[in-house]
């Protein structure tokens, strides 16, 4: 089971508690560099034209997020 690290922990919380529609850079920025990290694939922004992507990446990560820290 893969959990996040305290500090990155912290940071998803963080992001959590946002309540706006649109991500902005910097939490547009952290998606990618934390999924890149913990699914283990290259460092990567996808396309924003189609937030498909994004979107399950942010489900992803709720799921590493739900799992605690390690």
């Amino acid at each position: 089971m893969v959990k996040f690290k305290q500090d990155d922990y912290a940071k998803w919380e963080n992001f959590r508690m946002g309540t706006k529609q649109h991500l902005s850079a910097q939490e547009f920025e952290l998606v990618c560099k934390l999924h890149a990290d913990y699914y283990k694939h290259k460092f990567y922004k996808p396309c924003t034209c189609s937030p498909k992507t994004i979107k399950q990446w942010i489900k992803d990560l709720n799921v590493i997020w739900n799992n605690g820290i390690k």
